[in-house]
């Protein structure tokens, strides 16, 4: 039987991710947390002879949240551009996992034409030790260019 190997699961402060905006590669040195999630689209059929409801894969649709701490206005800079003068902004987000201790090797995930859903403008808090944002995105391909070992336990 085999068993997953404590040094084999990933560490979550062993990862790299960057945002190309506009041609300029971004580091997000400043990112605490990124999420991303495919969800399939689904149609509910119905058929003679079955009760059961059976459901049919019609599409996918992306979204994700990124927790940065609050030290950068370069998100709040692109919504107030497109406030400005309504040309909004797409971006590719590149979040590579990789621990050194992991025979998992790496995974790298690039989310492709990310599209902002909402920013904070103005923050403070009087009991916070670090002042956080979290931004929600979407996104509409993506790519695993690199793609975890399997382990064999």
């Amino acid at each position: 039987m085999a068993f997953l190997k404590a040094p084999d699961v990933i560490s979550g402060k062993e990862a790299r991710a960057y945002a190309v905006i506009d041609g300029n590669v971004e580091e997000l040195f400043y990112a605490k947390s990124v999420e991303a999630t495919v969800e399939k689209n689904k149609t509910e059929i119905k058929v003679l002879g079955r009760r059961a409801t059976q459901h049919k894969a019609t599409g996918w649709s992306g979204s994700g949240t990124m927790t940065i701490y609050y030290v950068t206005s370069l998100f709040r800079r692109k919504v107030l551009e497109y406030a400005r003068t309504g040309k909004d902004f797409y971006f590719t987000l590149v979040v590579t996992n990789e621990d050194p201790a992991s025979a998992t090797g790496k995974q790298t995930a690039v989310l492709k034409e990310c599209n902002i859903d909402s920013v904070i403008l103005a923050k403070f808090d009087v009991d916070a030790d670090e002042l956080d944002e979290e931004v929600p995105f979407t996104f509409s391909d993506f790519d695993l260019p690199d793609q975890f070992n399997a382990l064999r336990g």
